[in-house]
Formats: C-alpha cells, sequence, structure tokens
C-alpha cells in the first residue's frame, strides 16, 4: 500500500468520526432519538474502519518473513473482533436504542439495551487496544534513527486514545478528542515506521581511487 494511501486509511475514519461525534447527543430522548439512531447507522459503516490504523502500521513496520506474517495476522484477528462486537454496540444501543425510543418512548428496555451493549463491546475496545499497543511496539523498533522519537510521540496519542476508546465512545467532548488522538497517533506512528535509514556512500578520492570489479582477460 502506498503511504499517501495508507495515510488516508488510517486518519480519515477517526476523523470523520471525531466530526460525526461533534453532534452526538449528550441523552437519548424522544427529542434525540431521530439523530441518535441515524448518526449510529453512520457509525456501523465507520467504526468498523478504525481497524485500519492498527493494520496500516503493522504492515509498514512488521519484519520480514513468519514473523513479520503473523504479526499482521494477529492484529487482522484483532482488528475483526473489535470490527464485530463494537457494531453490536452501535446496533443494540444505537440504532435500536433511538428507534425504539422514537416508537415507544422512553422506559425501562432503554437501559436493558444499554446494559446489553456495554457488556457486547468489552471485547471488541480491548481488542483494538492490543492491535494498537501491537502497532506502537512494531513502529518503535522499525522507526530509524530520529524517527523514533515521532514514533514514540505517535504511540503515546494512539494507546492514550485506544485506552480512552474503552468508555468515551465519540461523545463530545472526550470521545471526540480520542477520535483525533487516534488519527494522529497512527499517522505518526505510520509516518515513522515507513522512513528508511540513510545509506552512506563513500566517493572516491584521488588518494584512494574507487574500486573497480575484476574483469576476465
Amino acid at each position: 500500500m502506498r503511504v499517501p494511501l495508507a495515510i488516508a486509511a488510517t486518519a480519515l475514519p477517526a476523523l470523520a468520526l471525531a466530526f460525526l461525534g461533534s453532534s452526538h447527543p449528550a441523552m437519548l430522548t424522544p427529542e434525540s432519538a431521530p439523530w441518535w439512531r441515524d448518526l449510529h447507522l453512520i457509525g456501523i459503516v465507520l467504526f468498523p474502519l478504525l481497524a485500519l490504523g492498527p493494520w496500516a502500521v503493522v504492515r509498514a513496520s512488521r519484519p520480514v518473513g513468519p514473523v513479520g506474517w503473523v504479526l499482521e495476522g494477529v492484529t487482522v484477528v484483532l482488528g475483526f473482533v473489535y470490527a464485530a462486537f463494537y457494531t453490536a454496540l452501535d446496533v443494540l444501543a444505537g440504532v435500536g436504542g433511538g428507534h425504539e425510543t422514537m416508537r415507544l418512548g422512553p422506559g425501562p428496555w432503554v437501559a436493558s439495551l444499554f446494559e446489553i451493549a456495554d457488556v457486547v463491546t468489552v471485547p471488541g475496545v480491548y481488542a483494538y487496544l492490543a492491535a494498537t499497543v501491537l502497532a506502537a511496539v512494531l513502529a518503535l523498533v522499525r522507526a530509524p534513527g530520529a524517527w523514533r522519537l515521532l514514533a514514540a510521540v505517535g504511540a503515546l496519542f494512539a494507546v492514550v486514545g485506544a485506552w480512552s476508546f474503552l468508555t468515551s465512545h465519540i461523545y463530545y467532548p472526550y470521545g471526540v478528542a480520542t477520535m483525533v488522538m487516534l488519527a494522529l497517533g497512527h499517522t505518526l506512528l505510520l509516518l515513522a515506521a515507513t522512513r528508511r535509514p540513510a545509506v552512506r556512500r563513500h566517493r572516491a578520492s584521488p588518494e584512494r581511487p574507487a574500486e573497480r570489479p575484476l574483469t576476465t582477460p
């Protein structure tokens, strides 16, 4: 994957969710229910794309050989677990909660939907955190020289953002800040991981001419 495309895949889903979260209702009420439902319908498309961030970083920084393939495979599995279980949260508490509030109004069933949604999402958010930590470690190892400092800054943003994501969703303001941290963190990790060490070239001097390959007569 080319670096500009990888950066777009890494940053744009999180930034789109940050924009969406800026209008996320603080409470589910009959008045906010239509947008609550529609917002989470959009989220069903956007939230799984967050898994592209850790995957792009791991793909750019994994070692060559079987170990690298295993690490990338682990990241893909973690991303799948996150996408599956977090989608369940959007469907239950988001689409279901909003739609039923529109039809039936407030009631005890709202708390029941939120309760099961909170339970179902736990494996997903922890899988995302694990994928982000793996990506941060590999990028720190891969980044050459001074680029490792950029990787360290990216790791801080990405891991803190993934930890905040355990509880923040995209509620304003903390959830919005979480999405911005994930976009910035994974982008910095990707930039650091795709740098290559500088290759020193020795010029021939008059005192020491450049060596020439041996030729057969």
